[in-house]
């Protein structure tokens, strides 16, 4: 063969698919809607990636791998992203993927609890000590009451049962999208006092997360891109895409997952790579006022658009 023409050929020859892999913050669940359609849809592999998607054994290992180089990107939480920054870790949101909260104060819809006032002298459950006892004593002291008006009770995981059966009256941790759905396939009516109607700044649940010392910013805005895409497809396409879903893990396809995939639709971001710097911003107060930090970082140290 001729050298030109065997630049041509060479030319002409795809490269490589470049293999990522994302940890997921925990099960595999409609949250990761955005992810799974853009995995199952081809839009990574159109990025020319090739994305490998695994679950953790605990919902604590993908920071931590992630900082450690075990993986190339996690799914985290922003309220636990400052701790961790602050920490030390090197860690980076690079993606929005739930924009709104998810965690709210859950009660009996029909109990005597109408508001976070009317928690003095009750139990609260909760299952992750740190950040949701902080957001507990923040939303009381708005109440004007404090940690010591209540009983915080660690429920584990449990947090549905032990609301359902009057272990506690109240539960901090358990997302909107799914709890409030679990409790009625129950025969439980319960209701939502959200966190962001109640002295804690708005901020993003579930986000992208990266380490700022080994990224490949190409690579990562790639995928952020085909991630976009994802989520566009559901927002035009929302029974197609819940099919999309469902085909890639039918364990899902039962009425808990298809009632929370409809519940969870309006909060994917449609922007995921835009960050809000104000929202970082007064969390970071946020955290340094409840005591949970002793400094403000700068967003530049918290969160970066890939794409930009």
């Amino acid at each position: 063969m001729k050298p030109l023409a065997l630049v041509l050929a060479l030319s002409a020859t795809p490269a490589a698919a470049q293999d990522l892999s994302l940890m997921l913050d925990w099960f595999v669940n409609p949250d990761h809607a955005p992810i799974i359609v853009a995995q199952e849809k081809g839009f990574f592999a159109e990025a020319g990636l090739t994305v490998a998607i695994t679950a953790p054994a605990d919902p604590s290992d993908p920071p931590r791998m992630l900082a450690s180089g075990q993986v190339d990107l996690a799914v985290g939480y922003q309220p636990q992203l400052h701790l961790q920054v602050h920490e030390g870790l090197p860690l980076t949101r690079v993606a929005t993927l739930v924009a709104t909260p998810l965690n709210c104060v859950t009660v009996m819809a029909d109990g005597p609890v109408r508001s976070i006032a009317d928690l003095k002298g009750r139990k609260v459950g909760y299952s992750v000590p740190g950040m949701e006892t902080a957001l507990m004593g923040a939303m009381l002291k708005r109440a004007g009451l404090s940690v010591d008006d209540v009983e915080l009770v660690n429920v584990g995981w449990s947090l549905s049962p032990a609301l359902i059966t009057g272990q506690v009256d109240a539960t901090l941790g358990g997302f909107r999208n799914f709890e409030m759905t679990q409790m009625r396939l129950e025969g439980a009516e319960g209701r939502c006092l959200f966190v962001e109607e109640n002295g804690i700044p708005a901020y993003d649940e579930l986000i992208l997360l990266a380490n700022p010392q080994t990224m490949d910013p190409d690579a990562t805005a790639r995928f952020v891109a085909a991630m976009e895409r994802g989520a566009h497809y559901i927002l035009n396409h929302p029974e197609e895409a819940w099919q999309v879903f469902r085909d890639a893990h039918p364990d899902l396809d039962d009425a808990l997952n298809r009632q929370a995939w409809a519940a969870t639709l309006p909060r994917f971001s449609q922007s995921p790579g835009a960050v809000d710097h104000a929202r970082y911003a007064r969390f970071e107060s946020f955290l340094r006022d409840a005591g949970l930090t002793d400094s403000v970082l700068p967003v530049s140290a918290l969160a970066r658009d890939p794409g930009a």
